[in-house]
């Protein structure tokens, strides 16, 4: 089982400041059009295929893989991706919160597991390396506010 997690301020010094609102929105445009947050050649296809207030369905082709995801939504607080198909089962999670200080803060966090590998085994402990390196959820959770700040410049959020 891989479990891995990193926190960000939402708004660190000499940044453009973003409300909770902000970051919401934001989060939300990512989990409906995954490529507006990806590389161009890392996320090829994301469509939603099913819709509610409370979640959406979404059919993506994400690294080469073809994956579906079942997103939930805790309005401003929590967006939850079920991985329904994928080569990982689990679900990977956005949280908003304010920490003690009441400075807004990004946490991406995950309980996964390879579909088809060893439970603990090389390819899991690969992965959990990568999750918990610079390159893993830090390095998302600073490429989706810097990416949030972008579509907030050219007015789409």
């Amino acid at each position: 089982m891989i479990y891995s997690t990193a926190t960000l301020p939402v708004n660190a010094p000499g940044q453009a400041r973003l409300t909770r609102a902000q970051v919401w929105e934001g989060l939300v445009q990512k989990a409906r059009d995954a490529k507006l947050f990806f590389p161009p050649d890392e996320c090829t296809r994301c469509e939603i295929v099913e819709e509610s207030d409370s979640h959406l369905v979404r059919e993506a082709t994400i690294l080469g893989d073809d994956i579906t995801e079942i997103i939930t939504f805790d309005a401003e607080t929590k967006m939850t991706f079920f991985q329904a198909t994928s080569p990982r089962e689990g679900a990977i999670i956005n949280e908003l919160f304010e920490d003690e200080n009441g400075d807004l803060q990004l946490r991406f966090y995950c309980y996964l597991g390879l579909r088809d590998k060893a439970a603990n085994g090389p390819e899991e402990q690969a992965a959990q390396a990568w999750m918990d390196s610079d390159k893993g959820f830090k390095a998302a959770i600073q490429s989706t506010l810097k990416r949030i700040r972008e579509l907030l410049d050219e007015e789409k959020v």
